[in-house]
């Protein structure tokens, strides 16, 4: 994930909460039991494993929703515009959740609930969620018949060999690299060396490494095994792209699309129209929908604002649905409250989990009764606050959040969940013992409102310990580029992450593999630690789920409570609603918000 890719750039572009609730109680916020009832459902059905369909499942039509009538536009008030259309090219969540509308890949998640909590991977343009038989070295995929792009032309192996080719490219740099790194069999930006160019100079990967024997058949070859292959599949990144129309860079602003919508306009900063894909087979699509005739995206809708217009639920707002905005912080505790809003409410846990780092690469930080003394210290309260209180997140343990296999909704190694303030005194001890008290500890916070916040209240529960804290702002356009610099002047920063699919593997190996360490890297604390490198290594060779899962929370274990490279600071939620007119409101576990597949005018 190449500066933390969607997951850690949605931190800024889908989290932030808009006008603040601060109150002085530790939790922060409302909390009623009945939400936090909900709250705890939605965890466990969130760490439920999510099997591979076979052929039967993978067939279209997608089951119908309840309900469903066709025809009608639906408005969609979006804060942030979309900076990419090429598939390869989108990683954050807001990009990823529109782009289920008019982009598809060789497998997808399939709901197999009407409520958004239960789902299988299954064939999406290929006729299953793929075959392995040498535990996930070799996978095999076969192309539906009748698929094709919004041009009329149908979708090929030569389509999907180019999909994966061009991934190599250099232009290609804000997408998902997982599979990229698979086939090159190198962690990093090294995996470039495999197809410096992509397929545009007329060198191709060989057929031991990405075999398309006919017109129908795709193979992936990996020298090691990668059972999580039909997840990673299921990403948006790695939707297909025509061979023939591919315009390279140009392709970012108008792709050809495979879905039920096409785009008829995108004005970047401004708005978006999607129409129907009349190319577009439901006979072949088991996971999407094409009840409505027109979508009317427009961005730069702020969270309050949209928030608003749908409480008040009048003239064109009673079909309007945000994809992206939640309930802004200060109308959650109303919105929740409301019983007359409950039938138009839907909400979840998101897959982020906040974190302070502790920058390793820093002399001062490398005494382990300083980064403890940091843990103890650290008021995770403050950050639960700036995002709107309880209702918008979850007092943290591990680096392993509710919505990942492997939730240990136990494990509190600093106290967090009694003394969410913080335990200055037993860090100041610690900091005594280190002969460290008033050394000074440089703290590089986001400019947002809510960096703000939570690094004020934070640096005052750190000063107390005993510490010299120094804020030091960084912008929120160029905050991850800054703090994913090798060389940066931070003590301590905050970066939030989430799991591409609910696996470990992808929040372990991505932020503290310390063979990936470089400038724009995701191993933001510049760990490099033999034991979790070689773990890393050998719970990814394990193919059954439920093992690894177990393997992967002993190793977040380890290094929350042994090396303390870093302090997990929330798990977000997240509450969304919509106008009356809307129908098939669910919310989606694995898009984490609204599932815009399903939606039609009542």
């Amino acid at each position: 994930m190449s500066k933390g890719g969607r997951r850690a750039h949605a931190a800024l572009s889908v989290l932030a909460a808009g006008t603040l609730v601060l109150t002085g109680c530790s939790k922060g916020g409302s909390h009623s039991g009945d939400n936090r009832k909900q709250d705890q459902e939605n965890a466990k059905r969130q760490q439920a494993s999510i099997k591979f369909g076979g052929a039967a499942d993978s067939r279209g039509p997608a089951p119908a929703v309840p309900g469903a009538r066709n025809g009608g536009t639906i408005s969609v008030p979006n804060r942030d515009s979309l900076a990419h259309l090429d598939p390869a090219q989108i990683y954050v969540s807001n990009e990823s959740q529109v782009a289920q509308l008019f982009h598809r890949g060789l497998t997808g998640y399939k709901a197999t609930s009407n409520d958004g909590s239960r789902h299988e991977v299954v064939g999406d343009l290929a006729t299953d969620a793929g075959t392995t038989t040498d535990g996930g070295k070799t996978w095999k995929y076969t192309l539906k018949d009748g698929i094709k792009f919004e041009d009329g032309s149908p979708i090929t192996s030569k389509d999907v060999r180019q999909t994966f080719e061009r991934l190599f490219a250099p232009f290609i740099n804000t997408g998902p690299a997982y599979i990229q790194q698979w086939l090159a069999d190198t962690p990093g930006a090294d995996y470039r060396k495999l197809l410096p160019d992509g397929p545009y100079k007329g060198k191709h990967l060989p057929d031991s490494v990405l075999r398309t024997p006919d017109e129908k058949t795709v193979v992936f070859h990996f020298r090691t095994a990668h059972p999580d292959l039909p997840y990673a599949l299921g990403l948006v990144g790695y939707s297909i792209v025509s061979r023939k129309g591919d315009t390279k860079e140009k392709y970012d602003r108008k792709p050809l699309v495979t879905g039920p919508y096409k785009i008829q306009s995108f004005k970047s900063g401004k708005s978006m129209v999607l129409v129907k894909n009349p190319q577009w087979d439901p006979k072949t699509d088991p996971l999407r929908h094409q009840y409505v005739d027109r979508f009317d995206i427009t961005f730069n809708q702020q969270y309050e604002d949209s928030t608003k217009a749908l409480i008040a639920d009048s003239g064109g707002d009673r079909t309007s649905v945000s994809f992206q905005n939640s309930v802004d912080a200060g109308n959650l505790a109303k919105v929740l409250g409301d019983p007359k809003m409950k039938s138009r409410t839907v909400r979840g846990y998101q897959p982020f989990v906040g974190q302070m780092n502790i920058n390793l690469s820093h002399p001062a930080m490398k005494d382990k009764k300083v980064r403890e003394a940091i843990a103890y210290a650290l008021p995770v309260s403050a950050f639960q606050r700036a995002y709107g209180g309880a209702d918008a997140m979850e007092l943290p343990g591990g680096l392993i959040g509710p919505t990942v296999s492997g939730y240990d909704p136990g494990f509190d190694p600093w106290g967090r969940k009694k003394k969410p303030a913080g335990d200055p005194d037993k860090a100041r001890k610690l900091l005594q013992e280190a002969g460290k008290v008033g050394m000074k500890l440089t703290f590089g916070y986001i400019n947002s409102q809510e960096g703000q916040s939570y690094s004020t209240a934070m640096a005052a529960g750190l000063k107390r310990a005993g510490f010299d804290v120094q804020r030091q702002e960084i912008p929120a356009e160029s905050y991850y580029d800054q703090v994913g610099k090798i060389k940066n002047n931070y003590d301590i920063f905050n970066t939030n992450w989430a799991a591409d699919w609910p696996s470990a593997s992808t929040v372990i190996g991505p932020l503290y593999d310390g063979r990936t360490i470089a400038d724009g890297a995701s191993n933001y604390s510049q760990i490099n630690d033999p034991k979790v490198n070689s773990e890393i290594d050998r719970i990814n060779g394990i193919t059954d789920p439920v093992k690894a899962a177990a393997e992967w929370e002993k190793l977040d274990k380890y290094l929350v409570k042994d090396v303390i490279n870093v302090v997990p600071t929330g798990y977000f939620k997240q509450v969304q609603i919509a106008g009356s007119g809307i129908g098939g409101l669910a919310y989606d576990d694995v898009i984490a918000g609204i599932d815009p597949r399903r939606l039609y005018v009542k």
